[in-house]
Formats: structure tokens, C-alpha cells, sequence
């Protein structure tokens, strides 16, 4: 499955600073309710912009009876990986990495058999709030 998320990153401790946001990722499962998978984020903001490369461990919350789809689907999802900031001075550009981690969750709705929308909201480190909208591809047959 692969999804593209748009939203907005905001980070508390700078006071308000709010940053727009585009990500993309691939779900594998690996068990019924349970999938796996890279996840590349792209944030941007006034004179700074981050990217996040986490793996992902996706838990859907509800069993759909009998091998059907369910109209919607809450789930959680943790993730661990690397988050790197370039900002831009009058002078110079520096550039850090450190670790990244993220944790929350959201519903998904299904639209047709192999598209759906969705909802999620994270919270993560660098500390960051994440609210996004999301919309899903079932991948292959």
C-alpha cells in the first residue's frame, strides 16, 4: 500500500512555529492487521526546511470480518529513523541530523477497493506535532 500525506508540522517550542508538510510511504503487511514500511517526509517553513526518513510499524485496530474490507479502519503507528534541519543565515547554512521517532494515529475510510482517505495526528521527536490528511493506494492485485 502507498500514501501520500499533507498536513502541517508544528513545533511547540519554538512558540508557534508552524510548518507545512508532504510525505509519502510504503505499508507491507506482515500480518493480518499489522504493516511495515519506509516513510520520507518533507517539511518547510520561513528560512528552514527538515526532512524525516522513518521505518514505520502500522497497527490497524479493527479486524474486518470475514476477509472484507471495513469502511473505516482507526489504527496506530510508531516509527524511529533519522530527522535532518537545514536552516539558512545571512552568512552561512547549517545543516544537523539526530534521531527521530514519531507515535500516534488515525481512521482511514475506504472509497473504492483499492483507494481510501484518511486522517492522522503525531506527535514526535524532534518534538513536533504532526496533523495530516492522507490518501492510500492498494498496490498491485
Amino acid at each position: 500500500m502507498a500514501e501520500v500525506a499533507a498536513g502541517t508540522f508544528d513545533f511547540p517550542d519554538n512558540g508557534t512555529d508552524r510548518h507545512g508538510f508532504l510525505g509519502c510511504a510504503v505499508r507491507f503487511y506482515v500480518l493480518h492487521r499489522i504493516s511495515i514500511g519506509p516513510e520520507f517526509a518533507y517539511v518547510t517553513g520561513e528560512r528552514r526546511s527538515r526532512r524525516m526518513l522513518t521505518g514505520n510499524v502500522t497497527f490497524d485496530l479493527v479486524r474486518p470480518a470475514d476477509g472484507q474490507a471495513r469502511p473505516f479502519t482507526p489504527f496506530a503507528v510508531v516509527g524511529g529513523g533519522l530527522f535532518q534541519t537545514r536552516e539558512e543565515f545571512p552568512r552561512e547554512i547549517y545543516t544537523s541530523s539526530e534521531g527521530a521517532f514519531t507515535a500516534g494515529g488515525g481512521v482511514r475510510a475506504r472509497i473504492t477497493d483499492r483507494v481510501g482517505a484518511g486522517a492522522e495526528a503525531r506527535v514526535g521527536w524532534e518534538l513536533h506535532i504532526r496533523v495530516n490528511a492522507l490518501v492510500t493506494v492498494r498496490l498491485g492485485g
